[in-house]
C-alpha cells in the first residue's frame, strides 16, 4: 500500500518496540529503498548483485571462489554461480585456476569489470549529489562511523 502523499512518514515501529528493534527495522527500510533506487540507475544490464560483486573484489583487493563469494553475500551457492557466470560472460570477471590447487577457481575481475563498476559509480554520481544536498556531509560523515560499527557487529554474528 502506497503512503498517502503529504502524509507524514511513520517511524520505524510500533510505540513500545524495543530500540534494537527500531533500528534494524530502520536499516532494513533504508536498504530496501536505497537497493531499488540504486538499481534504477545501474548502467543498462547490470544488476545490484552483479555490480556488488565487481564492488567486492576491487574493495577488498582480491579474488575469490564462488563459495567465498555466496558467503560473503549470504546467498546460496548456485545464486552466486549464476551472478559470476552472467559477469563472465561479460567479460567483466575472468575464472582463474588457484596457483596452488588447480581444482579451484576464483574470480578475479577484468580490466572490463573494473570499467564497469566505475561506470555503475559514475551512474550514480548524480544521486549522491542529490542526497547531499538533502542530507549535509557533516550529517553523512558522523553516522558512518556507528554504522560501519554495526556493519562489523552484525558480520562477525553471521549464522553459519
Amino acid at each position: 500500500m502506497a503512503k498517502a502523499r503529504g502524509s507524514a512518514p511513520k517511524g520505524p515501529g510500533l510505540a513500545g518496540d524495543p530500540l534494537g528493534n527500531l533500528v534494524m527495522t530502520e536499516i532494513g527500510i533504508i536498504a530496501q529503498l536505497a537497493g531499488t533506487l540504486f538499481e534504477s540507475v545501474l548502467p543498462d544490464g547490470m544488476t545490484r548483485a552483479q555490480y556488488g560483486v565487481l564492488n567486492h573484489l576491487l574493495r577488498l583487493e582480491t579474488e575469490e571462489t564462488i563459495g567465498e563469494l555466496a558467503s560473503a553475500f549470504q546467498v546460496r551457492q548456485p545464486t552466486m554461480s549464476s551472478t559470476v557466470r552472467k559477469l563472465e560472460d561479460k567479460g567483466l570477471v575472468a575464472l582463474k585456476s588457484d596457483p596452488e590447487d588447480r581444482r579451484i577457481r576464483r574470480v578475479a575481475i577484468t580490466k572490463a569489470g573494473k570499467a564497469a563498476r566505475q561506470a555503475g559509480l559514475e551512474a550514480l554520481g548524480p544521486l549522491y549529489a542529490e542526497l547531499m544536498t538533502l542530507v549535509p556531509e557533516k550529517e553523512l560523515k558522523a553516522i558512518l562511523p556507528t554504522l560501519t560499527r554495526l556493519r562489523i557487529i552484525l558480520d562477525e554474528r553471521r549464522p553459519d
